[in-house]
């Protein structure tokens, strides 16, 4: 038996970019997903881990680059990032701990 909940796997980590902090203004926090999570799985994994309430989920899935890998070709993951806008007076610091 999985001793870590299933959130934990949904949620991979928060990104950090300069688009990710505009996003903020707005009530916004931007957060890698695992590629097999649905809307309905994020909002319940960060309701859950954070104790706030998700407005809504928007989703994207960045394609991975082609590159080189010592010299040979290779191709970096896909990465899912989920847009969670959250409800009015609720509010998540992913910037602590920098």
């Amino acid at each position: 038996m999985n001793a870590q909940p299933k959130h934990y796997d949904t949620i991979v980590k928060p990104v950090i970019t300069e688009k990710a902090t505009m996003a903020s203004g707005a009530n916004s926090i931007v957060f890698e997903a695992a590629i097999g999570a649905n809307k309905l799985e994020i909002k319940e994994a960060v309701e859950s881990l954070f104790n706030v309430k998700v407005r809504s989920v928007n989703v994207l899935i960045t394609k991975g680059k082609r590159k080189m890998f010592r010299g040979r070709p290779g191709r970096r993951k896909d990465v899912k990032k989920a847009y969670v806008r959250l409800e009015e007076g609720y509010t998540i610091d992913v910037h602590s701990g920098i």
